[in-house]
């Protein structure tokens, strides 16, 4: 484990040593930690060098206290971890800031692993990107309302790992909660693609190896942005995990480690 300065922000991470094998940078989710990366890693000890950090405001990082652009504070957070390059593998948002670090530092990045990144904009106009925006109404009201509490148990209802919120440790909610404020601060890039990631251009240049992961069962929105990404990226494969949603990381280990595993070796 370690922690200091990385582009100017206090940061955790951890890591899983692996002698003479590639390096890999791991880029979590919303509302979790590098500590979500435990079971996927176990699976991919010996494939690769791993590590992974808590983007700000999660875990072990500093707070996020609201200066500045988070998604483009983590991407440069992301970068400072890739030297050498590394296969970079991202989950949901994490896999949004691989992505933009793949754009904006090439030369960093050896591969891509994209695990249902939650670009919105990529599927606007589509059917899945409206159900997206009723599904999300619960959340938005209540975090104009003030109610965290109700805010993260809408969220977690619709991008969770599938369990009730009742269900869940009474920690784990509370750490949900405490930072459910952390979600609003990336909507400007998911839904309106303030960064420009999909700009004429953007996707068409990234060059590297892509590989494209959902979920069987994760909802309809996540499809539509890998047949966007896909139709632009001239090197992405997509596969799907059978059983799976959007948690699929952790709730199927296994499958996710054996796909990265065939993906980095070819």
């Amino acid at each position: 484990m370690g922690h200091d300065l990385r582009a100017g922000y206090p940061v955790h991470w951890r890591q899983w040593q692996a002698e003479g094998a590639p390096g890999a940078l791991l880029i979590h989710c919303a509302l979790a930690s590098a500590a979500a990366w435990g079971a996927l890693a176990e699976h991919l000890a010996g494939d690769l060098a791993m590590q992974a950090f808590d983007l700000p405001g999660h875990g072990r990082s500093g707070e996020w206290l609201g200066k500045g652009d988070y998604h483009a504070i983590s991407t440069a957070i992301a970068g400072t971890f890739c030297s050498p390059p590394r296969h970079v593998i991202g989950h949901s948002l994490g896999a949004t800031i691989a992505l933009r670090l793949a754009q904006e530092r090439p030369e960093l990045v050896k591969s891509l692993v994209l695990m249902e990144p939650v670009l919105f904009a990529a599927a606007r106009g589509a059917g899945g990107f409206g159900e997206e925006e009723s599904a999300m109404r619960p959340f938005v009201e209540a975090m104009e309302r003030g109610d965290h509490a109700a805010a993260a148990r809408a969220f977690t209802g619709r991008w969770g790992g599938g369990q009730p919120w009742g269900a869940l440790p009474e920690a784990q909610r509370e750490y949900m909660i405490a930072r459910i404020g952390l979600i609003p601060a990336t909507r400007a890039v998911l839904y309106e693609d303030a960064a420009g990631l999909l700009a004429p251009g953007r996707l068409e240049a990234v060059q590297c190896p892509v590989l494209f992961l959902e979920g069987e069962r994760s909802p309809p929105v996540i499809g539509e942005i890998g047949s966007a990404l896909e139709a632009r990226m001239p090197r992405m494969r997509r596969r799907v995990i059978k059983g799976a949603g959007h948690m699929l990381p952790i709730t199927h280990a296994p499958e996710v480690a054996r796909e990265i595993r065939a993906f980095i070796r070819v």
